[in-house]
């Protein structure tokens, strides 16, 4: 089974590590958040390192996104189903992996393809989400950006005219979206992600970003030999360094400015724990903060040592003693600035 203008390039069933072998072809639906730096969890860069082959082929994923991602997958069958029945739409299983027929770098692998009442071949696709009760707000009048965007790209590998997403939504909402094809959303796609794909072919890197995603891969990036030394470019990183000076005197500045205004609104508050301005609540100062241990010790000593207990630790100095290859392998790496950069002028 083919599409307009896709083309099977895998079949369905490859292991694991084969399927991933084939990603590294092409760019996929579930990478293009990333690649237009719309993803928390992966940036523009480590998607153009993957593709270089430049990290392990299977790498862990965050816990956070690998269990979403194994909810989904046992969720899935069971949307798809309900979906078929509530809207009178036949839903098949995809052949595999799909190509764009011209641009063989366009991939795609979709939840189901559709069929219409009555029809034999399908003519659109869908894409099925399990998200969290409190996104519920954000699907009630339209696929998000991230999964339309994901959709998108599936339109645009298979040639479809149209597509649906089913959301489950807390484990209990079904909501359905049809989305139809934008051309001009299409071609721009095509166009910004080709741009990223010819740079990963020609070795020519995106930017670093300053996404979150971007500082853990780079924490964890390279086999770090200790004490080595790189001599920098003065171009590239004098200015870098200024920048950075600028932008932690503004920090320290704004911190400072925060810290006045916070202390300006907790002394109007007084003995109160709820401040009102025209009959609104404006603001709480609540005595409901973490309990400061020390000062609780020293003034209920008693009490406290009846409510200690103890608990299971790593102990990180005698680790780092008896195994210390083992214990830097796992520490994570800083960027510290000497303090003669900082102040200079």
């Amino acid at each position: 089974m083919a599409t307009p203008t896709g083309a099977v390039v895998a079949p369905a069933g490859l292991d694991r590590e084969q399927w991933l072998a084939v990603r590294r072809t092409g760019i996929g639906g579930s990478e293009i958040a990333a690649v237009l730096g719309m993803s928390k969890y992966a940036s523009p860069y480590e998607v153009y390192l993957d593709k270089r082959g430049e990290l392990p082929l299977d790498r862990p994923q965050p816990a956070e996104l690998a269990e979403a991602a194994f909810w989904g997958h046992q969720h899935e069958p069971t949307i798809a189903a309900v979906f078929a029945e509530r809207t009178g739409l036949g839903v098949v299983d995809g052949p595999g992996t799909l190509a764009h027929v011209e641009r063989r770098w366009m991939l795609a692998n979709l939840d189901r393809h559709v069929l219409e009442p009555g029809e034999s071949t399908p003519s659109s696709l869908l894409e099925i989400k399990t998200r969290s009760a409190y996104q519920l707000d954000e699907w009630l009048h339209g696929v998000p950006d991230g999964p339309a965007l994901q959709t998108h790209w599936y339109l645009a590998v298979t040639g479809y005219r149209n597509a649906h997403v089913a959301a489950l939504l807390g484990g209990n909402r079904l909501i359905v979206h049809r989305v139809e094809r934008d051309e001009q959303l299409v071609e721009h796609l095509v166009e910004i992600v080709g741009r990223f794909w010819q740079g990963v072919r020609d070795g020519t890197p995106p930017a670093v970003d300053g996404s979150e995603a971007t500082e853990r891969l780079l924490g964890h990036l390279y086999d770090v030999q200790a004490d080595a030394v790189t001599v920098a470019d003065p171009a590239e990183v004098l200015p870098l360094l200024e920048r950075r000076r600028e932008l932690k005197t503004r920090e320290a500045r704004t911190a400072d400015e925060l810290r006045e205004v916070d202390n300006r609104l907790k002394a109007a508050a007084g003995e109160a724990e709820v401040v009102t301005v025209q009959g609104s609540v404006a603001y709480t100062y609540r005595q409901n903060g973490p309990l400061s241990q020390k000062r609780f010790a020293a003034a209920h000593p008693t009490l406290a040592q009846q409510y200690t207990r103890r608990v299971d630790a790593l102990d990180t100095k005698r680790l780092a003693a008896e195994h210390p290859d083992e214990f830097r392998a796992h520490r994570a790496r800083r960027l510290v600035v000497p303090n003669h950069q900082e102040s200079a002028a």
